[in-house]
């Protein structure tokens, strides 16, 4: 089966639009593919994370940043701001995985850094992100593959 949002095209411009207002938001484009990236690597969806990592590249993501998305805690890479996002990613990611799924520190870090419009910027694309990750994996989208 193709993407859900394509066999239902009503379905996909809202979320184009919702992917659109995210770039709005005053966040670099390098921090926001890094967040897409990040959920993708997470939930396992090989469309998104080869998709992920060609638009990371076109916004100016460089290599090393790239090979070290998983691990971004210990790579010398990341700036304080990316860091912020990328733990709120994982966070707000695993939602699961714990009892205080966004802990205060997470969502602290990430307001230190980043305004209002920003964080629903970020917190916009971990959500869409999340949702194209599942339609994705749901139905077995192959990496590579066009819509």
């Amino acid at each position: 089966m193709q993407n859900p949002a394509v066999v239902l095209p009503e379905a996909m411009q809202p979320l184009l639009a919702v992917a659109k207002a995210t770039r709005t938001g005053g966040v670099s484009e390098e921090t926001l593919e890094l967040v897409h990236l990040r959920a993708s690597q997470i939930n396992g969806c090989s469309y998104c994370v080869d998709g992920g990592v060609k638009n990371a590249r076109r916004a100016g993501v460089g290599d090393d940043k790239l090979f070290a998305v998983a691990a971004w805690r210990e790579a010398p890479y990341f700036s304080d701001e990316e860091r912020a996002a990328l733990a709120l990613t994982e966070a707000a990611t695993r939602l699961a995985d714990s009892s205080d799924p966004v802990p205060d520190a997470v969502w602290d870090a990430a307001a230190d850094h980043f305004d209002e419009k920003q964080l629903a910027a970020i917190v916009l694309t971990i959500g869409l992100t999340n949702l194209f990750n599942r339609l994705n994996a749901t139905t077995r989208q192959p990496a590579g593959a066009g819509w």
